[in-house]
């Protein structure tokens, strides 16, 4: 039986997952480089644990398998990961909007 995407916040590693998919599919190479790349670092990914993320994150019905490349396995966002990419960085903007009404966050920086 599959997981359905619940509206909590999003794992670190679960989002720069989902937002690495939004333009498009990619292998898991691709998605743990540019997870890092997008992270500023912050998010490193060995091996075993990307797929086991993945193979959560396909379970919970946010990715699918989008064919593959030679023996790589490419992925893809669902429509609910989609929703789910989208539902995390509305809250991250809420966050955001927060900390600046506190002033703990410059006006110009995100």
């Amino acid at each position: 039986m599959s997981e359905r995407f619940s509206p909590e916040a999003l794992k670190p590693a679960d989002f720069h997952i989902l937002l690495a998919l939004a333009s498009g599919p990619r292998h898991g190479y691709e998605i743990m480089k540019e997870a890092e790349a997008e992270s500023g670092g912050r998010v490193r990914l060995e091996v075993g644990t990307l797929y086991r993320i993945l193979a959560r994150l396909l379970d919970a019905g946010l990715l699918e398998e989008a064919g593959e490349d030679g023996r790589r396995r490419n992925y893809s966002l669902t429509r609910a990961g989609h929703r789910a990419l989208q539902a995390e960085a509305e809250r991250l903007a809420g966050v955001v909007d927060l900390l600046r009404q506190r002033r703990l966050l410059p006006r110009g920086e995100a």
